[in-house]
């Protein structure tokens, strides 16, 4: 339990934070909503967590599982007052997802996002893509894509044509 008499705005915020780092994106559970960059902001107003996220795209089915598991964890931990701002614009970018992240998602058998692959925000990637996915399993270049949507709309389905083996790819965005 956090014992919030006397704590400062900063401290309750840097407590918060680290928190946050603790709660799994519900979809792949071995990167946080920080590491995603989900988490945009964190405020502690008047005895209130708030906490202002930006889902990876509007539509984003784990976006209340995500609000959800950020005022469990908080009110588990002694924060009794959570309100979650929903914030779409700027949009959520591959470029958020810290450096971390990107080893924790390969490690776990999805190839992260490349720079240079995205298609103007949008899902779809375009056909004449020419940059090469590394599998996540042998680091071979020599992939295929097999569809354009994946086990979730912001991931793509490809196979390496060296170990055989089937990936997702983290479109970028």
């Amino acid at each position: 339990m956090v014992t919030l008499i006397a704590a400062t705005d900063t401290s309750v915020t840097d407590t918060i934070w680290a928190l946050l780092q603790t709660v799994p994106d519900p979809e792949i559970p071995v990167v946080s909503v920080v590491e995603l960059g989900i988490v945009q902001n964190v405020s502690w107003q008047d005895g209130t967590a708030i906490i202002t996220v930006t889902p990876t795209y509007s539509g984003c089915p784990a976006t209340a599982v995500i609000a959800l598991s950020i005022q469990q964890t908080l009110r588990e931990n002694g924060f009794e007052t959570v309100e979650i701002k929903t914030q779409l614009s700027p949009a959520w970018t591959t470029d958020w997802i810290t450096e971390e992240a990107r080893k924790k998602l390969k490690a776990y058998g999805i190839a992260p996002p490349v720079d240079g692959t995205s298609c103007a925000g949008s899902l779809m990637p375009q056909p004449q893509q020419t940059v090469a996915i590394a599998c996540p399993r042998c680091a071979s270049e020599n992939t295929e894509r097999v569809s354009q949507f994946g086990s979730t709309p912001c991931k793509a389905s490809y196979r390496c044509k060296d170990c055989l083996e089937p990936f997702d790819y983290f479109k970028s965005f």
